[in-house]
């Protein structure tokens, strides 16, 4: 995926890999993966907008694409999860880490 750098983004701040789930959006009740395997998800800044995003791209599969906001919680559920409602999408997203250490950061 090609990032516009005239937006202020260049390189990532955080890169990992992870495994990426969205909660059903018609039952929302349980997860769908929508990973296979870990893949990696980034953290980028844009210094022009002054925002934060979430973006998790396999082969030409935009698998996450988050703006972050004020009013955003991230929930850590267990030592290795943590999820996010994504209101501008309407979905709420969850990353699956190997470790804690991926997580906390």
């Amino acid at each position: 995926m090609h990032l516009d750098t005239n937006m202020g983004e260049q390189l990532p701040l955080f890169s990992c890999k992870a495994h990426i789930f969205q909660v059903d959006p018609d039952t929302r009740k349980s997860w769908i993966p929508l990973s296979t395997s870990a893949v990696n998800v980034q953290i980028f800044h844009d210094s022009v907008k002054n925002v934060y995003r979430i973006l998790s791209v396999d082969g030409s599969k935009v698998l996450i694409n988050t703006i972050v906001t004020a009013r955003m919680s991230f929930t850590k559920t267990s030592q290795k999860f943590c999820q996010w409602v994504d209101s501008r999408a309407n979905h709420v997203y969850g990353l699956g880490f190997s470790n804690e250490s991926d997580l906390t950061r």
